[in-house]
């Protein structure tokens, strides 16, 4: 039954009184929601958002005249074109988040009818079905493996029945019957988000701050990688072109006997007495496994070293020996 003049001039002036009033809006998918259902959303919503339906003409129509009237909101005429299909407003000036976490919670199981689209992938779980034997060949129909347990039907194997955007046929809506199965739900779908101008899909209300920082240090990983490799400074590669530049300072500078930096001392006193450090390294048995390594590794600086001065002090520069009869030739 139409709209008399006098309601249709309301509904016109409510949702404009709404597109004024609010700057962001959910456009949602009503199909498969009953009246009690989108009840129950309203009353959830209560003090958070309001939920507008209507007809499609009536929408687009409202949406138009309200932009020529308020020319500094021309871009709320983005809603124009989503007006298609069995869909609705959600107007709010709260958390996004927050409203999204109602409508979406706001669902209803439902059985599979016959010719209905499946929102959804059906796998029918295996298992005993609690059909008698005499029903085998309505399996069998269905290509589905089972076998006879303790005087019913069990199913073999998990099986995909239906896939997304299939027609129920009746067989399959026959099966999901007699298992006492409601596969699908049903609830206001969300399609996209407005928010002060701007027009998204609604998925990018999943991008948490959480998710957006992993992305940036990931992001920063590789701009600092890639300057390191070309040599080109930047602000991500800057610290570790520091920490590179004094570790081999620190490497050159460990091999000086007459020079040193603070910052230096504490590798030079490493490796001079590792067991200084031992203590600081843990308790138990991990204490004495770090003495014995730091004393191992001190033993080898030792022996080297003593190697190179063997080496420089027993050989002149003719291959001779210094002392002794090293003059004669």
């Amino acid at each position: 039954m139409p709209l008399s003049a006098a309601r249709k001039s309301e509904y016109f002036d409510r949702m404009k009184g709404m597109l004024g009033d609010y700057n962001k809006c959910f456009i949602v998918e009503v199909d498969n929601v009953g009246s009690n259902q989108l009840q129950n959303t309203r009353a959830g919503l209560r003090g958070k958002a309001e939920i507008l339906m209507g007809k499609n003409t009536m929408m687009r129509k409202i949406i138009r005249e309200y932009c020529e009237e308020n020319p500094a909101a021309a871009k709320v005429g983005q809603l124009e074109k989503l007006c298609r299909g069995n869909v609705g407003f959600v107007f709010t000036n709260g958390n996004l988040v927050e409203v999204r976490q109602v409508l979406e919670s706001n669902v209803r199981p439902a059985p599979a009818r016959v010719g209905a689209i499946a929102p959804t992938k059906v796998i029918v779980p295996k298992g005993p079905t609690g059909c008698d034997p005499g029903q085998t060949a309505f399996f069998q129909t269905l290509q589905i493996a089972t076998k006879i347990t303790k005087g019913q039907i069990e199913m073999v194997n998990d099986t995909p029945l239906i896939e997304p955007g299939e027609k129920v046929t009746a067989s399959q809506a026959a099966l999901l019957q007699k298992l006492n199965i409601s596969p699908f739900t049903y609830g206001l779908i969300l399609k996209s988000v407005y928010d002060n101008g701007s027009l998204f899909d609604a998925k990018v209300l999943d991008i948490t701050d959480d998710v957006l920082a992993a992305k940036f240090v990931e992001a920063l990983s590789t701009v600092a990688s890639l300057s390191l490799s070309i040599g080109y400074p930047t602000q991500a590669s800057i610290p570790h072109s520091i920490a590179n530049a004094f570790k081999a300072v620190v490497a050159i500078t460990v091999g000086l006997e007459k020079y040193s930096f603070p910052k230096a001392e504490v590798y030079k006193e490493y490796l001079k007495d590792p067991s200084k450090f031992a203590a600081a390294g843990g308790g138990g048995g991990g204490g004495a496994a770090a003495s014995d390594s730091g004393a191992a590794a001190a033993e080898e600086v030792k022996e080297e070293e003593e190697e190179e001065m063997d080496m420089a002090g027993g050989m002149d520069m003719f291959g001779g020996d210094d002392g002794g009869g090293g003059g004669d030739y």
